[in-house]
């Protein structure tokens, strides 16, 4: 199977390429349309994963909207699979228990208006997408830290004790996006960590000691925990909790 990742310089990217060493990950400017075709009709993958973003900055809404399009759009037309990475904060964490596959978007950031609008856009342009929406990415002991974890080794940090998300480990995740690309699996699915834990309890369990704590802002997303259920019901891969990753 011939795999191409984009985004393939970041945390989760290079983590598929170091578990996928055959898959190809040419950079290329996701918001140049004629670009993405032109480069996955060089390489003719049978699937790409799409990890690709800017979660603020100058032209973060561009590339993660019209990016995604635009990979759905070159994907469909050289006939490949397409997996694509969305969020847990696509939901505002007002609903009071986990969000599942089929609960109705309702972002309350920038950032997951664009993720939103993305899942939208690429459902149109390829209707068989698998669009798998995860969480907060650890690296874990012994693994590269994530921005996650080298914030909650600063001890001048405070993190909110409210905002609730299932974070899962950067491995576990690239090894379940490698499983699916073989299953034929569409529309969203939840693949996120086993334990729903606040900002504050993931930073203590990262730093090994107590942190600063406080109430999330207004405007910002609360429980956001997903049910990945479904995915474990046909994943090898376990989605291990925090807890259990950090423990």
């Amino acid at each position: 199977m011939r795999i191409h990742v984009t985004g393939a310089t970041g945390f989760l990217g290079s983590e598929l390429l170091g578990l996928a060493p055959a898959a190809t990950g040419d950079r290329v400017e996701v918001r140049d349309a004629a670009a993405v075709l032109a480069l996955l009709e060089r390489v003719r993958p049978d699937v790409v994963i799409h990890t690709a973003y800017r979660q603020d900055g100058d032209g973060a809404r561009e590339i993660v909207v019209d990016g995604s399009e635009n990979v759905a759009r070159a994907a469909v037309t050289v006939g490949a699979r397409l997996i694509h990475l969305s969020t847990d904060v696509v939901f505002d964490g007002r609903k009071g228990f986990p969000y599942v596959e089929e609960d109705r978007r309702y972002p309350c950031t920038e950032y997951g208006r664009a993720k939103a609008d993305a899942e939208v856009r690429v459902t149109d342009a390829a209707p068989d997408a698998l669009i798998v929406r995860t969480s907060l990415i650890v690296g874990g002991p012994g693994h590269e830290p994530s921005k996650h974890e080298l914030v909650a080794r600063d001890p001048a940090a405070t993190f909110y004790d409210d905002e609730i998300r299932s974070p899962i480990q950067v491995g576990d995740l690239a090894s379940a996006l490698l499983e699916l690309a073989a299953h034929d699996v569409s529309g969203p699915l939840n693949v996120a960590g086993a334990d729903a834990v606040s900002r504050a309890e993931l930073a203590e369990l990262v730093a090994g000691r107590p942190v600063r704590r406080a109430p999330a802002p207004p405007g910002r997303p609360l429980d956001c925990s997903l049910d990945s259920s479904r995915a474990r019901a046909v994943l090898r891969t376990e989605l291990r909790g925090v807890r259990t990753v950090f423990g």
